[in-house]
């Protein structure tokens, strides 16, 4: 058991390297090993590409016959857009698969172990699950609900605040704070914020402080509000932009089809965009990571309903007082009993700044 939870462990870090580039298939690492050495390796690079194991197989060449296979997740029994990786594993005659945990996709969900088990391929499953499901939160959520995996991100004062009472936010954050904010763009398959974010900040929603794929961009504007000259609405930014809205007006999305924009016409909840309705359509297109940015109203809107998964807070040693802008919207809760409680909490220094991560209690809708 120690031996292969090692292995495993270097299965993992090597899955981590694929995080952010293969949505909306799962990141996945691979260890091959014989008589005590690792003889091939591989990770899950993009989606359409050669999966872990197969990059690993072709490392360990002929001496991957006999060998000790370790893989993240199950290895799969079905032809997707490359073919079955348990194929494979079956033609270069490894002796032994370790599986971190098995597929829930219902195209796997236990035939890839159960054909490795018909050729006589001993097969062991569940070495390090835990760590395995956290590196494919997204992917877990987006197989069992159809729906994205939403992160929600802010950076507040000491004292709470997002923004001052000018609506200033710019900067609260460390360098350090922002540049991590833009790898978890980076490893998000979209980026969120409502429109009164794109009316007062005017941001671009793009990744700059390191190198990295830019997501699709989400504006949740029910009633199309968002100003035709927003960066994100023109120029080689309008080609990724998406706009959530209520608004069926044919000459009002005109103008914004015409720059290059799609628009996605949603449910009505509220006279406003039907979170639920909208986190289905962004699964159906493929979107199984969300990074929610703001503002506080969709925020507020987003955590009340349970469609927020995880919350990463970036607390700055600075405070605004108590006319300063919150991070959610939330009105009517009259005692502490009723409030929103978090779980699973994490805090570390970045930067001169403070990182919580954190849950919801809720429990995010399956709708």
């Amino acid at each position: 058991m120690a031996t292969d939870s090692k292995y495993m462990k270097r299965a993992l870090i090597l899955a981590k390297k694929g995080v952010g580039k293969t949505s909306p298939n799962p990141v996945v690492g691979c260890v091959i090993v014989k008589n005590g050495i690792i003889i091939g390796e591989g990770w899950h690079k993009r989606a359409g590409g050669h999966h872990a194991e197969v990059h690993a197989l072709n490392m360990a060449g002929a001496e991957a016959h006999g060998a000790d296979v370790y893989v993240t997740l199950e290895p799969c029994s079905h032809k997707g857009r490359t073919p079955p990786c348990c194929d494979a594993l079956i033609r270069a005659g490894v002796k032994r698969v370790v599986v971190g945990m098995s597929d829930p996709n219902p195209q796997v969900n236990g035939g890839g172990l159960q054909a490795l088990q018909q050729v006589g391929i001993d097969t062991v499953c569940g070495i390090l699950a835990d760590e395995c499901r956290d590196i494919n939160k997204p992917f877990l959520k987006f197989i069992a609900t159809g729906q994205p995996y939403v992160t929600y991100k802010c950076a507040m004062t000491l004292d709470g605040k997002t923004a001052s009472y000018s609506g200033d936010s710019r900067w609260i954050s460390c360098e350090a704070s922002r540049k991590l904010v833009h790898q978890m763009r980076a490893e998000s398959d979209a980026i969120m914020v409502g429109v009164n974010t794109v009316i007062a900040d005017n941001p671009q929603l793009t990744v700059r402080h390191i190198r990295g794929r830019n997501p699709l961009r989400v504006i949740v504007d029910s009633h199309l509000r968002t100003p035709e000259n927003a960066a994100v609405v023109n120029g080689h930014l309008a080609q990724g932009t998406i706009i959530a809205t209520t608004e069926t007006n044919t000459e009002i999305h005109a103008r914004y089809l015409t720059k290059g924009v799609s628009l996605l016409v949603c449910s009505s909840e509220n006279n406003r965009v039907s979170l639920h309705d909208l986190w289905n359509k962004l699964g159906k297109l493929g979107v199984s990571s969300l990074l929610l940015e703001g503002g506080s109203h969709l925020a507020g809107c987003a955590l009340t309903q349970g469609l927020i998964d995880n919350c990463v807070f970036f607390y700055a040693p600075k405070v605004i007082g108590s006319d300063g802008f919150s991070p959610f919207a939330i009105n009517g809760t009259t005692s502490m009993s009723n409030s929103i409680s978090f779980q699973d909490l994490c805090m570390q220094r970045v930067g001169t700044d403070i990182m919580l991560t954190a849950r919801p209690e809720i429990k995010c809708s399956q709708d």
